[in-house]
């Protein structure tokens, strides 16, 4: 558990200890948002959706994500917003180094630009069926954007369907199997569509091997509902959308 830290009341100046709330990183390390010591909490009056979350890096993996801004409460009744660590800006890059090998010469197979979305907008998770409808709000997002939930989920385990892809959203607490991913692949195989798999509890190691060898987008899911990937090929999709 993260240490506590004093976060003073700006309306009855009473101190409260406050722990930072810890979050499961996609590449599965805990991440402690890093509370600014001495920092000056504001008082939240009024809410709005940028205001409501903060950036902060991995110090495992040094992924960069967005995070519910951390909050507390104080028993006058204020609710402050606690500021933290603010990411530093990447330095400027600077002259080669003598004795550096030159920049590679133009050519090469070309790559596309990645495509450029507004800020993805999550669904808070409390049931099963907020983890479906967030899946389906990020594959929007991504670009399919005809995606329907399946009335009842097939024996193949796809619970969205829309013009070239098809996903599966697993929900429950354990690790998602070798056996499911195979069977989206299959389905996604006979549709000619592209298979998008979201967890929320992660994969088995078999399953995220298969994934990799079959080119499977994996997509691990916490309770903000904002999905992760895992794996390259999710990396991919998210560069480079639906490719339409």
């Amino acid at each position: 558990m993260a240490d506590s830290v004093p976060v003073r009341c700006p309306t009855c100046r009473r101190e409260n200890a406050f722990t930072p709330p810890t979050f499961p990183c996609a590449c599965g390390a805990p991440l402690t948002l890093p509370v600014l010591r001495g920092g000056i909490p504001v008082e939240i009056l009024h809410r709005t959706w940028q205001s409501s979350w903060v950036e902060v890096r991995c110090e495992t993996c040094g992924r960069l994500d967005e995070w519910p801004a951390p909050e507390s409460g104080c028993a006058c009744g204020t609710v402050v917003r606690v500021p933290v660590v603010p990411v530093p800006a990447p330095p400027p890059p600077g002259p080669p180094a003598p004795g550096s090998p030159a920049p590679a010469p133009p050519g090469g197979p070309p790559r596309r630009p990645p495509v450029l979305r507004p800020a993805f907008r999550p669904v808070t998770i409390r049931t099963a069926g907020d983890c479906v409808t967030a899946a389906a709000q990020y594959l929007k997002w991504l670009g399919f954007t005809d995606i329907a939930r399946v009335p009842e989920r097939t024996a193949s385990g796809v619970d969205l369907r829309g013009s070239g892809v098809v996903a599966q959203v697993d929900p429950t607490t354990r690790a998602t199997k070798l056996r499911e991913v195979e069977c989206l692949w299959l389905n996604a195989l006979n549709d000619s569509a592209v298979a998008v798999c979201f967890s929320l509890a992660g994969y088995s190691r078999d399953a995220r091997a298969r994934a990799d060898a079959l080119h499977l987008p994996l997509f691990v899911m916490d309770l903000t509902g904002t999905p992760q990937p895992v794996n390259d090929p999710a990396d991919e999709l998210i560069r480079d959308g639906t490719g339409r």
